[in-house]
């Protein structure tokens, strides 16, 4: 069960992550961000992206989709909603302070959820992953990016280097949570 003081403990952790997420992860994460907005897509028009942190993959929805973004972090959304105005994402319907333990729609209401790099800090991934399928249409596709390091290519030694500050993350997360 998700607390108080863990989802608080999440909201400043990302307060401080929001002012440089975009730096560290946007080429390093773009080819898989590309491939999860992708095999969302084939399900259909109406996508929630869970964990949409800063937006770094809202420009890769194509316009004819309707993206829906929920995150837990306000610091982390506000960054989203700069990126929505200067780029002129008119597909994006909404980015929305939201726990993804609890989410705030109707049944069935998406064709497509996407949690992109985001599942394993969710402080009760087995709650989330209800409330994913909960929201998700019949025949309708979960789509969940999460690991981080790779067993080879050149990306393989940053990967190695930035997974202890994501495990650092988690676990400042869990110990506010105890």
């Amino acid at each position: 069960m998700t607390t108080t003081n863990g989802l608080d403990a999440q909201r400043r952790v990302y307060a401080v992550w929001a002012k440089f997420y975009d730096r560290i992860y946007q080429s390093l994460l773009a080819r898989a961000q590309r491939e999860a907005v992708a095999a969302a897509c084939a399900s259909g028009r109406d996508i929630l992206e869970i964990g949409v942190g800063t937006g770094l993959t809202l420009p890769y929805f194509p316009r004819d989709k309707q993206v829906v973004g929920a995150d837990l972090s306000l610091d982390m959304l506000r960054v989203a909603r700069a990126k929505v105005l200067s780029q002129g994402l008119t597909h994006v319907r909404g980015l929305m302070v939201m726990d993804a333990c609890r989410l705030g729609f109707a049944d069935n209401a998406f064709d497509a959820v996407t949690a992109q790099f985001v599942i394993t800090l969710v402080p009760d991934p087995e709650q989330a992953l209800a409330e994913m399928d909960r929201v998700l249409r019949p025949g309708g596709e979960i789509v969940i990016s999460s690991r981080l390091v790779g067993d080879g290519g050149l990306a393989a030694p940053f990967w190695k280097a930035v997974a202890p500050l994501a495990r650092a993350i988690a676990q400042l997360v869990r110990a506010a949570e105890s």
